[in-house]
């Protein structure tokens, strides 16, 4: 799974503009609460992309440490600034959600 910080970005803006578009009604609750699921259902497998390319580009890492004719010294080290580029990419997802609860919970109620 390629992760793609343009698309998650882009993705995350249209969430927002739609929650600021719409006002909540009771009847929305349930909506929220599926709309967190598919968030977090789709933050889980950004997650699981990343640690297949980490596993993936381990894996071939040793491969051709050993001798494996099959592999070419390019094909190592794309797979491993793709697994590098992806865990970036993951970890600036989190600092900015963790920047954005800090900011949540400095709100005053």
């Amino acid at each position: 799974m390629d992760v793609k910080a343009d698309s998650l970005y882009q993705e995350m803006q249209s969430m927002i503009g739609q929650t600021r578009l719409q006002p909540m009604e009771p009847q929305q609750l349930s909506e929220v609460n599926t709309s967190a699921s598919e968030f977090s259902t789709m933050l889980k497998n950004a997650v699981d992309g990343v640690n297949s390319l980490q596993l993936e580009s381990r894996s071939q890492q040793q491969r051709f440490e050993m001798g494996d004719k099959s592999l070419s010294l390019a094909d190592v080290m794309v797979a491993k600034e793709k697994s590098g580029i992806a865990f970036e990419a993951t970890l600036q997802v989190r600092n900015k959600v963790l920047e954005a609860y800090k900011q949540i919970m400095n709100m005053p109620v």
